[in-house]
């Protein structure tokens, strides 16, 4: 059987994705696995690979544990106030530095971006400290807006951009009939970028929800804490850990973002790449 270079590239490319694919979905694998087996099973040696018996007592205890559905609760109101509080600033700072040209703008955008290179741990001290002064600490507006400051550089930067492509004659000529710049945005660009703002979104509540160090150290509270410092407070403990509960925890508290990837990857990906062509 002869094979030609052609078919023997495909292979390789197939092939690597493949391994890419079993190395990446590995660990959700396993997490799901160690959610179905009992603790005594987990630390048997060798491991099972799958479960001998299906055990669905974790998943029991923790939908029915107050302490889990105040985290889901608390995750949700903070994601879901970054994600507004995300979308209505990077539409109006996009806008206008789409819109308009002032001195210093390409300085402003640089330094907008710059803070994405620095990690969050550096802002930590600097935000504990300022929300300290202000009173927010153990507070939703303190997550809601230091989500917020992580999300934003990228979300103005994306709206932007698509602001630039499009067409300013529509702008124009909104206000040639009298529409007010405000006007103009909210009734003509507006329902142009409904994928831009539907990628904003998607991007700034995965980033709210997924968040750890910012639940974990402006908030104090059990009642305010989120998932992911709630669940890891609660499950493991400083001399034993309950990993099978600690998973099934991790898997429920996935499913959000799993909704977010399989049903609405398609307008993040029509979000950063709608503007790729000037119209």
């Amino acid at each position: 059987m002869k094979f030609n270079k052609k078919t023997v590239v495909q292979s390789f490319k197939y092939g690597l994705l493949f391994i890419l694919f079993v190395l990446f979905m590995f660990p959700v694998y396993w997490i799901i696995n160690v959610s179905l087996q009992n603790n005594a099973a987990l630390f048997q040696f060798p491991p099972h690979w799958a479960p001998q018996n299906l055990f669905i007592e974790s998943y029991r205890m923790v939908l029915a544990s107050e302490e889990f559905l105040m985290f889901y609760k608390n995750t949700f109101i903070v994601a879901a106030g970054s994600t507004l509080l995300s979308v209505l600033v990077s539409i109006l700072a996009g806008y206008g530095f789409s819109k308009f040209r002032f001195p210093s703008m390409g300085i402003l955008l640089v330094l907008f971006l710059s803070t994405q290179m620095f990690p969050a741990v550096t802002l930590l001290i600097g935000l504990y400290t300022l929300y300290g002064s202000l009173g927010l600490l153990n507070t939703y507006a303190a997550l809601i807006l230091a989500s917020t400051t992580t999300a934003l550089p990228f979300c103005i930067m994306l709206m932007k951009t698509f602001f630039d492509h499009i067409s300013k004659e529509l702008g124009e000529a909104a206000e040639m009939d009298g529409a007010t710049q405000l006007g103009t945005l909210i009734r003509v660009i507006l329902p142009l970028s409904k994928p831009g703002i539907m990628a904003v979104s998607i991007y700034t509540f995965l980033v709210a929800w997924d968040d750890f160090l910012f639940g974990l150290t402006l908030v104090s509270d059990l009642d305010m804490r989120t998932l992911s410092p709630g669940l890891s407070l609660k499950f493991l403990g400083e001399f034993s850990y309950n990993w099978s509960a600690a998973a099934a925890a991790a898997v429920i508290a996935t499913v959000p973002l799993l909704v977010v990837f399989l049903f609405l990857q398609r307008f993040m990906v029509a979000g950063l790449s709608a503007g790729s062509v000037k119209e």
